[in-house]
């Protein structure tokens, strides 16, 4: 994440020491090829293609790495694979400021594809960073015979309709607030979507009705950037119904003169819409009252914990319990996937399949238990 930072001072620079002159710079990109260059109008569609998040979570990697080389007097561009390997072994043993621990195998392999990626945007040869990874790769098994948490990837938990069903039932769902965050957590499951697909949402642009009652919605699937249409239909549970949640809260917010535009709005603690927010007496925020992924997060997050189950509570757990639920229901993987967005090779999709089906009737072992009492059965018949 962009707020990790490494505890790090910077040396005023005639206080450094000179850099011996073995370490021999990377080599500029434009000497090795002539036609090595892009123009500004390429270098702006290349810009575009990449996610806003990991554009700001590599830039402060790469600031990071630049104090730290400070402290140290090394090159930071282009850096000398010892450099980056140095790096990387200093990042494993330093605690951070904000957690007390050091950073984990997953954000330390985000680092080295940061710093790799910022010498080819200064026009340089990436270092080579096979001892860097084999730091990390030490580091993740280290941990993992350690069973520490942290060899594990962050995961959010799985919000299903059982969890959804206890969330719900602290909801005051008579207040728009109530109504709102109702929404927001059925259609995420509905829809399998991360927050990042779900807060753009815009009613009625991203809704159209249908004839048996349900809704279908447009949602762009951020990752494989594409559009994709899902039909929702009623649900015969009412309190669990995304298209009942969805009415209820379109209908509050037209009592409130919001007849159109972003469906997920934020309020402040008394219930009012959109209100303005400012930094530094600067106005922040979407202009239009849109609520922010992080917000998302927050509610689902404070609309679980209330209910006192353990876990890790975030926007994107509504579409990890769309996977559970479905399993649970017996709906074949490639109808899960293709329904959630999910590429039909997605390692990640198998990966939340693998977890679900590791439990309960789906488990490998408890198959072959029933087949084989059932032959057994037979046998004795």
């Amino acid at each position: 994440m962009t707020d990790e930072v490494v505890d790090a001072e910077l040396v005023e620079e005639e206080r450094l020491p000179a850099i011996p002159e073995d370490r021999t710079p990377a080599v500029p990109l434009a000497d090795e090829d002539a036609d090595a260059w892009l123009s500004d109008q390429a270098k702006e569609d290349v810009k575009a293609g990449i996610p806003e998040e990991t554009s700001k979570a590599y830039e402060g990697d790469m600031d990071r790495f630049a104090a730290w080389c400070a402290t140290v007097g090394r090159r930071p561009l282009p850096a000398a694979p010892q450099t980056v390997t140095e790096y990387l072994s200093y990042l494993k043993r330093t605690p951070r400021p904000r957690t007390g621990r050091p950073y984990g195998p997953k954000t330390m392999d985000r680092i080295i594809a940061s710093i790799r990626s910022s010498h080819r945007a200064a026009r340089f040869q990436p270092p080579d960073t096979m001892g860097a990874r084999k730091v990390v790769a030490g580091y993740r098994e280290a941990l993992a015979l350690a069973k520490d948490p942290a060899a594990q990837p962050r995961k959010a938990s799985p919000a299903d309709r059982k969890v959804l069903r206890l969330a719900l039932g602290k909801l005051d769902r008579t207040t728009l607030a109530g109504k709102r965050d109702a929404a927001l957590m059925l259609l995420g499951h509905a829809l399998a979507s991360r927050g990042s697909e779900l807060v753009p949402l815009n009613w009625p642009g991203s809704f159209t009705e249908l004839p048996d009652g349900g809704l279908k919605v447009r949602v762009y699937r951020k990752k494989r950037k594409l559009w994709q249409d899902i039909k929702v239909v009623p649900d015969p549970e009412p309190d669990l119904c995304a298209v009942r949640a969805a009415r209820a809260l379109v209908a509050a917010l037209a009592d409130e003169g919001h007849h159109q535009g972003a469906l997920f709005l934020r309020m402040d603690r008394w219930g009012y819409l959109a209100p303005p927010m400012q930094r530094k007496g600067k106005p922040i925020g979407d202009p239009d009252g849109r609520m922010t992924i992080d917000a998302a997060s927050d509610i689902v997050q404070r609309s679980i914990e209330r209910t006192g189950l353990p876990g890790r509570w975030r926007s994107h757990s509504s579409r990890r319990g769309f996977v559970k639920s479905a399993r649970q229901a017996g709906v074949d993987i490639v109808q899960i996937g293709r329904h959630g967005g999910w590429d039909d090779k997605s390692k990640a999709l198998i990966g939340y399949v693998d977890e679900e089906d590791s439990e309960g009737e789906n488990n490998p072992l408890a198959q072959i238990g029933r087949k084989a009492a059932e032959q057994q059965t037979k046998g004795q018949a």
